[in-house]
Parts: C-alpha cells; structure tokens; sequence
C-alpha cells in the first residue's frame, strides 16, 4: 500500500490538494487527479499540486485541474506553496517564473509581466486583444490577457447580474480560444473591482488569482483603475499592483487546512 502525505490549503477559498515530491517521486494520471479531486469519494479540491524538484528555481511547481488536465498557472495555489514552504522562494511554473515573499499574515507574489498579443494569448488568428471582436449574448468585446494562462475580462455593470455559469463553459471553450480560456466579469464598487471568475476546467470559483491579476492588468491599462487596487471576490480579496512593462504583484491569504496520508492506489 503505497500510502503519500498531502497537505490541503485553500487561498480565499479556492482550495488544493499539495503533495510534496522532491524526494520521493511519483507518477500520476488523469484519472487519479479527477478522483482524488471528488469531494464525495475523495479528497476534494479545484487543483492539485504537485512539487518536484527544479535546476532553475527553489522548486517546480506543477498545477492540474479538478479535470485531470495540466495548466500552467495558479496564483492562489502559488501563495499556498510559499506559504507551506515558510520561506521566501523562487518557483517554476509552466507559465514562468514566480518569485514568492513569505508573510505571518499575507503572501506576495511577484509574477511575470502580462502578455498581450494575440498568439501570446493564444487566439485562434489575429485580433485586438483590447477588445476582442466576439460577444456571447450580453457579454462582449472582453480584454484578452495572458498572465501565466489565458484570460478573458469583461467589465460589465453588475458582475452578480451575469448567468456565469451558462455563459463560462461557451467562452471557455469557445474556437477562439485553442487552450481554452478563463472568463472574468467584473464590475466597479468605491475604487475597487468586484469580480466573479469561470475557471477553465474547474468551473465556478470562490477566487482566482491570476483572475484577479488579468482583471487589474485590463482595468489599470484601460484607465479604470489605479494601481494598487483591491479585488473583491467570493472568497476575499487580493491586492494588485502592476506598473504597465512591470511584473504583477499579487497580495493576499494563504490557510493551512489539515495534511493527511493517501492510499495512491486506491484512486484510478
């Protein structure tokens, strides 16, 4: 019985199953992800993380969906990392590197500078990223940005008056999009921006940071907001501050849940 330590964190609510393999390495499929990631018969979480060993940074950081899938970041789970880890750490991920600063109460990320062409995003063909050419019913128009992974960000009137749950899976995996694409709707409330976020591959979120990174990043270079400013979101609130040619600073919670032992095994 191949029995593995996890830990479980959650940031702002967007939870993660972490399991450390620097010094014992394991091999993981799809479909162990998606059962460890069940939260009736299994653990359950929006990502899991795995930890491996890194020749470029402190550690590799690997992220995969609740749907077995493979992305290249994660905001929220990197500032659970830093956290567990108790130091200052540089991090490498699929969408680059993360410098990590450890807080007793908050954690900040300096994240890579946003990337703002169309095959960055990526896109299907070229288009203005600004405001891309498509609308999906009442949302249109959105700022594509990639921040580690690609989003898409409509501002909009009332972010609670979107059917995000409808409209999220279109977008997501609409042909535009060849990896697909997270879908941010946010509104503006006293100087901050109140946002709501359909996660490719998990769905509906309490929080997403890089979400919150992208949202900031098109606010800030449409002139609707200044930076630092805060993102409220289900789950909290991060605070962004980003200069235009600069990296992404990204600051807010981490929380340790419990850790336990996993039977590897038992998940297929």
């Amino acid at each position: 019985m191949a029995r593995i330590e996890f830990h479980k964190m959650h940031g702002l609510g967007n939870d993660f199953v972490i399991i450390d393999t620097r010094k014992t390495p394991v091999v993981i499929s799809a479909s162990q992800i998606v059962a460890l990631a069940d939260r009736k018969s299994g653990i359950g979480c929006d990502q899991f993380i795995l930890l491996a060993p890194s020749d470029i940074a402190d550690v590799r950081m690997r992220i995969f969906n609740s749907d077995g899938g493979e992305v290249e970041s994660c905001g929220n789970a990197t500032r659970c990392v830093v956290a567990l880890l108790g130091k200052d750490v540089r991090i490498e991920t699929d969408g680059g590197l993360i410098e990590g600063r450890f807080g007793e109460h908050a954690i900040t990320l300096e994240m890579p500078p946003p990337r703002f062409e169309w095959q960055d995003i990526p896109l299907a063909f070229a288009m203005d990223t600004a405001a891309v050419p498509l609308a999906w019913d009442e949302l249109a128009k959105p700022m594509a940005v990639n921040v580690g992974n690609p989003h898409a960000v409509f501002f909009v009137g009332n972010a609670h008056a979107i059917d995000l749950e409808r409209l999220g899976p279109l977008i997501e995996h609409d042909a535009a999009f060849p990896d697909r694409v997270n879908v941010n709707v946010a509104s503006f409330e006293h100087g901050a921006i109140r946002l709501r976020v359909w996660e490719r591959g998990v769905g509906l979120t309490r929080a997403c940071g890089t979400g919150a990174c992208a949202t900031a990043v098109a606010a800030i270079r449409q002139g609707k907001a200044t930076s630092p400013v805060n993102v409220h979101q289900a789950g909290g609130t991060l605070t962004i501050d980003w200069q235009p040619g600069a990296p992404i600073l990204m600051t807010g919670g981490a929380t340790y849940v419990f850790k336990g032992k996993l039977d590897w095994t038992a998940f297929t």
